[in-house]
């Protein structure tokens, strides 16, 4: 589905360069569920937003379903995005002058779904993920966990083949983490593909292959033998 062949990302200031990430080769099949570690600075945000068609390498060939989009536009780059791929944040990134249902309705909004459509969606995802009765509610009167809830049904609502999790749990308490890690171990299970960055080796486990990144460079690679369970 995904494969990187070397690829590197610069930043560059006129007084300063900085290689966030150097020479990554990373094959990515349909269905794995990936957990991203590593120390601060070493490149996991870089590599989710590159993998994301947030950020564009500066070297090196990204081909997504066998379609080099490396060099792409970002008019290109936003329009394969919003087909493909779902976001979830560490800070939620919900719009507080929106309400549950609002917030996950958004990205059909964009992508020009009917009302009709995107109302029958919308219900749908709030009903799997038991937030229905939030459906009114603003962002602020959440809980954390609940926030967070809201946050994966958005990133659900288009369908995507890929997820990309940024530390989804870190400003959760240890319940609302592990719920919101149960949330995407069944996502997973269902067949989406799941790529997470996070701190949590926990958390970590709850993936099927474990990457660890050093100085902008894969350092090692883990089949993990089973998925973390609750106690």
């Amino acid at each position: 589905m995904i494969r990187l062949e070397n690829i590197t990302k610069v930043y560059r200031s006129s007084e300063v360069e900085t290689t966030a990430l150097n020479n990554i080769n990373l094959n990515i099949e349909a269905g794995e569920f990936i957990s991203i570690m590593g120390p601060s600075g070493c490149g996991k945000s870089t590599l989710l937003n590159v993998l994301g068609m947030l950020d564009s390498p500066s070297d090196g060939k990204y081909f997504f379903n066998g379609e080099q989009i490396s060099r792409y536009s970002e008019r290109k780059l936003a329009q394969k995005r919003k087909g493909h791929i779902g976001f979830i944040f560490q800070s939620f990134n919900l719009i507080d002058e929106l309400s549950v249902a609002e917030n996950i309705a958004m990205p059909l909004f964009y992508q020009g779904i009917a009302r009709a459509e995107r109302q029958q969606r919308v219900d749908e995802v709030m009903q799997r993920l038991n937030i229905a009765h939030r459906a009114k509610h603003m962002p602020q009167q959440l809980s954390g966990g609940q926030q967070q809830r809201v946050a994966v049904a958005r990133a659900l609502i288009c369908k995507p083949e890929v997820i990309l999790a940024d530390e989804p749990t870190g400003n959760l308490d240890s319940k609302h983490g592990d719920e919101v890690m149960e949330l995407l171990k069944q996502v997973n299970d269902e067949g989406t593909t799941i790529l997470m960055v996070t701190h949590s080796q926990y958390h970590a486990e709850y993936a099927k292959r474990l990457i660890h990144l050093f100085d902008g460079k894969v350092v090692s690679e883990n089949q993990l033998a089973k998925v973390a369970e609750h106690a």
